[in-house]
């Protein structure tokens, strides 16, 4: 059971892994290890276009299972790996299987965090992580009316989005005082507020959850800790994920909140990388701060990296951060990082459903927020990729593209 290449997670980032090493003619033996039953497929739209039954499961697979057999690529489905021994280059999973690796790549994500509090683990609660998390969600939802999502996050928000569309009723708890506290700013939460109490939904700011209520085994309600009780025959919690590198801190790995990678993704153990969620690397666009990013962009870029090195083309990994969530017929684009901006300017009518609001920070663009407006996202990419220094005002006007800004930046 010896791989030339064994990849950890078949997600977005591992598949790309096998993908990009094919293609750049690597022609040893790859292992994609996954924990769950399916073949890889697409994460995002298990919050959007899966849950709502918009699309099959079919049309979120990342390759058919002819792509993986035609390309030599061994798929190991529903096997999580346990431990990994460094020093013997083996890896045992769970249920005792031991595989040996020349090369390890770690790309195994996260898992959703579970709600800490009494009652979390009543029936009705759930997670949306994986396809068996949307299927038992979407097995429920016939016979629910009430609905309760803790967390305003990208998660929660598009969770409360299908489930308004299904036409049930939605209480959306979050802890802080503004939705996307953790991505945006205000102005961006103030607007995703707005339309979600538009939609209907019962948003709740500064709302401290103190337990989940239940009839011993269904779920029935929820407590806050100010006591106020809230009725639900469902709970959806999106409050983030925990990033799944235990085996490779067991076996020594520099990290905590993470794996450390430096700019080849590779850790601090031999032989062994890491991409994807769980890496904890240096990005130039967050002031070279050490950070995780938890998206589609970070996990394909930094497989891209890994593959290359592999092949004997090693390339550091630097790629502009961007990401996308749809809520009802909006789509909004980001790209930079906006965390530690000091500056911001409103481009765009938010009352048109079409605006974009671009980060600055010290002077520089460092981030965009672009709600229904695809050409100031596709344009403003080269405005952070430059760090540009622009006149606010000139941003501002929307007769004036992001691209002559650019230029003359």
């Amino acid at each position: 059971m010896q791989h030339d290449v064994l990849i950890v997670g078949a997600g977005h980032g591992g598949a790309q892994v096998a993908i990009t090493l094919r293609q750049r003619g690597y022609t040893g033996g790859i292992a994609l290890v996954g924990d769950e039953p399916e073949l890889p497929y697409e994460r995002p739209p298990l919050t959007k276009d899966y849950l709502s039954g918009a699309k099959p499961f079919e049309r979120i697979l990342i390759r058919p299972a002819a792509f993986w057999q035609a390309r030599g690529v061994t798929l190991l489905p529903g096997r999580r790996v346990a431990a990994v021994d460094a020093a013997a280059h083996t890896v045992t999973t769970a249920g005792g299987e031991v595989f040996g690796y020349g090369q390890l790549v770690w790309a195994a994500g996260g898992q959703a965090r579970r709600l800490a509090c009494a009652g979390g683990d009543l029936a009705g609660v759930h997670t949306v992580r994986t396809r068996a998390d949307a299927d038992a969600l979407r097995a429920e939802l016939p016979a629910v009316e009430r609905v309760v999502v803790i967390g305003g996050g990208y998660v929660g928000l598009e969770a409360a989005a299908v489930l308004r569309a299904a036409g049930k009723s939605v209480v959306l708890l979050e802890q802080a005082d503004r939705v996307l506290a953790r991505v945006a700013g205000e102005a961006l939460s103030r607007f995703y507020e707005d339309e979600h109490r538009a939609q209907g939904v019962d948003l709740r700011l500064g709302a401290q959850v103190k337990d989940i209520v239940g009839d011993g085994r269904q779920v029935t309600g929820v407590r806050l800790a100010d006591g106020t009780l809230i009725p639900a025959q469902m709970v959806v919690a999106g409050i983030g994920i925990t990033p799944a590198v235990q085996p490779l801190l067991a076996a020594g790995a520099e990290g905590g909140d993470g794996v450390v990678v430096d700019a080849f993704c590779r850790t601090s153990l031999p032989d062994i990388r890491a991409i994807g969620d769980c890496a904890l690397h240096a990005n130039a666009y967050a002031d070279g701060r050490r950070i995780r990013l938890e998206s589609v962009q970070n996990a394909n870029d930094m497989a891209i990296t890994v593959a290359k090195a592999l092949t004997g083309a090693a390339d550091p990994y630097h790629a502009v951060p961007w990401f996308w969530s749809n809520q009802y017929d909006l789509k909004l684009q980001t790209v930079g990082l906006s965390a530690g901006h000091d500056a911001a300017v409103l481009r765009g009518d938010p009352a048109a459903r079409s605006f974009s609001i671009v980060y600055f920070r010290a002077g520089r663009v460092v981030a965009l927020d672009c709600v229904n407006a695809i050409r100031d996202y596709t344009q403003g990419r080269a405005l952070v990729e430059g760090g540009a220094r622009c006149d606010p005002a000139a941003v501002a006007d929307i007769s004036v593209p992001l691209k002559d800004l650019a230029a003359g930046a």
